[in-house]
């Protein structure tokens, strides 16, 4: 018999190792009570909750990150210029289903000209897709998918529990450093003003003079405000808002085919009106996973999203598994039928392409005075400091008397 359990069967505490019982919950993991007492026990020595071995994605974790090694992939010498500007990482959180790795990987695989990371409502990946496309020949470009929330201004609806989230989307990239951290403040005013994680509240006149040309506004995908005025009958509505808000040198009109059957009109009624408008066409493949392989993972992310089974979700998720990243010969091929489309993402990128590095704060040196050796940490340093300082000049209390 084990130490600390009686006779019985029972610790001192009544606790039954024999017949431990699973704790509360329909769903919860398999938790004793016995293992519950253990680790109650002793405090001070619980279980990791870290992940056990190795990870193929390398992905934060609590302990310290090492630095990221190229990908393991050759970048074609010929390849066909391009670069994609909307793709979303798995920062998109149950949206995206590729890392920002992964999507820099392919990216070079293909031998595209520069990405675009537009997450929804934050640069949570750039910092990764940052680290890990400068070791490629990929050029960055941030920008972010705005939720909008719906026409009658109320904020953007959590995107949990709904297989089709409602609201419309508005597609921005940052022109280099000044645009990005103007971006980033209006995402964090947004964010703040929601006062609920997941749910931020923009304003369409305040994004506009937040911009000050600095931004470039894509039309987006069906959730975008043109597309979806086209699928009531007027597109040229909501696009001319966008130009009265924003400027007709900020406003691409955005082409996307992923093989739906409609794809070809929509894209033809998008280019008709832009060329009616004088606004220039640029094609993406609103990306969602960076390779083929991952649609069934893209359509398994969706599932969770909207609680339901893939059986149940199957009417709403695409019948394509197109939305991955294409190289540029392939998009040239797609888009033939549109002339510019393809060179106008490459003067997109070369407008708005920048290293992240660039954003890094100019903090001052801190020199150490003579005789307090540099540190690896200015906390080591400050600690030093502090301790010559005080050394010798802290009074010592004087011994008791015997008879006080």
């Amino acid at each position: 018999m084990r130490d600390g359990w009686q006779k019985d069967g029972t610790d001192e505490h009544g606790i039954d190792e024999q017949r431990a019982v699973p704790l509360m919950g329909w769903h919860n993991p398999e938790f004793t009570w016995a293992e519950l007492e253990r680790t109650l026990s002793d405090p001070t020595n619980p279980p990791s909750a870290e992940p056990l071995g190795s990870r193929v994605d390398p992905g934060p974790l609590s302990r310290r990150r090492a630095r990221p090694a190229p990908p393991p992939v050759a970048r074609p010498v010929d390849a066909v210029p391009y670069a994609e500007l909307h793709a979303h990482s798995s920062y998109s959180f149950l949206d995206g289903a590729s890392s920002p790795d992964a999507l820099v990987a392919e990216a070079e695989r293909l031998g595209l000209t520069a990405l675009a990371i537009t997450d929804h409502d934050g640069f949570y990946g750039a910092a990764r897709f940052a680290e890990v496309a400068e070791l490629t020949g990929v050029q960055t470009v941030f920008g972010a998918e705005l939720s909008l929330g719906d026409q009658d201004g109320s904020p953007s609806r959590s995107r949990g529990g709904i297989p089709d989230p409602v609201g419309d989307h508005l597609l921005v990239l940052a022109r280099g450093l000044e645009g990005y951290r103007r971006l980033s403040w209006a995402i964090t005013q947004a964010q703040l003003r929601g006062g609920e994680k997941g749910r931020p509240v923009y304003d369409l006149d305040e994004l506009a003079a937040s911009a000050e040309d600095h931004w470039t506004i894509l039309t987006g995908c069906r959730k975008g405000g043109v597309r979806r005025g086209l699928a009531r009958g007027d597109a040229r509505t909501p696009l001319r808002r966008l130009v009265d808000l924003f400027g007709r040198d900020q406003v691409i009109v955005e082409l996307i085919d992923h093989g739906d059957p409609r794809d070809t009109g929509r894209n033809d009624a998008l280019a008709a009106l832009a060329s009616e408008l004088h606004l220039p066409t640029v094609a993406t493949n609103n990306v969602h996973y960076a390779a083929p392989a991952q649609a069934g993972l893209a359509e398994a992310v969706a599932s969770v999203r909207a609680t339901r089974s893939m059986d149940d979700l199957d009417g709403w998720l695409p019948a394509h598994g197109s939305a991955h990243l294409r190289s540029g010969a392939e998009m040239t091929d797609r888009f033939r039928r549109y002339p510019g489309a393809i060179a106008q993402s490459l003067r997109i990128a070369a407008d708005c392409a920048f290293p992240l590095r660039r954003a890094k704060p100019d903090l001052p040196r801190l020199d150490t005075p003579d005789g307090i050796p540099r540190c690896s940490t200015c906390a080591s340093s400050c600690g030093r400091l502090c301790r010559s300082g005080t050394r010798g000049s802290t009074p010592t209390a004087a011994p008791a008397s015997n008879g006080s």
